[in-house]
């Protein structure tokens, strides 16, 4: 977040490196860049910091493959926001001009869309394949479907966020499916 520090009725606003700062002043851009360091009125200022330094996102969720069977598959993806003025334009990453704290939560709107976007296109794999496939090859092909699903979905570039990496770590069967294939069958 900015650092914001007070003095005789203006504030001075310093930003790290890794973050890009918009400064409106009666409408009109009067700072756009990373890392900025300046002097505003803070009744005449609306400011947008965005993050543009690579970020992670864990994620986890259940799935069901093609023979009706849980699994649970955790996932990272890695993502960057790449075009500050597309992000600041369509979520909101407003500031308080007085504290420096973002007035809405815009890193959650984007870990919703991507989770949700990565999630669809897992358990469209995940649906297809049976559980002793999933448990052997189910990582590699839902990390390439997830990856592309993320790539040719037209929100993340119109939003200006890029993907980096995804990774799928594991794809787990959920308890009751590991008791059932433990349990020594009866005769």
């Amino acid at each position: 977040m900015a650092d914001i520090t007070r003095r005789f009725g203006w504030r001075h606003l310093r930003s790290a490196p890794t973050a890009h700062i918009r400064h409106h002043h009666r409408g009109r851009l009067a700072h756009n860049g990373p890392g900025l360091s300046f002097w505003y009125r803070s009744l005449s200022a609306a400011l947008s910091e965005v993050p543009v330094d690579d970020r992670e996102l864990a994620m986890a969720f259940h799935a069901r493959t093609a023979d009706f069977q849980d699994v649970t598959v955790q996932a990272t993806v890695t993502y960057r926001i790449s075009d500050p003025a597309k992000a600041a334009d369509r979520l909101d990453f407003s500031v308080d001009p007085d504290r420096g704290n973002w007035r809405g939560a815009p890193l959650e709107q984007i870990a919703t869309l991507l989770t949700e976007t990565a999630q669809q296109h897992a358990l469209d794999v995940l649906a297809r394949t049976p559980l002793a496939v999933a448990l052997v090859d189910g990582v590699a092909s839902v990390r390439e479907r997830v990856a592309a699903g993320l790539e040719a979905e037209p929100r993340l570039p119109a939003t200006g966020i890029d993907v980096v990496a995804v990774r799928v770590v594991a794809i787990r069967p959920e308890a009751e499916v590991v008791r059932a294939l433990r349990t020594p069958a009866r005769e």
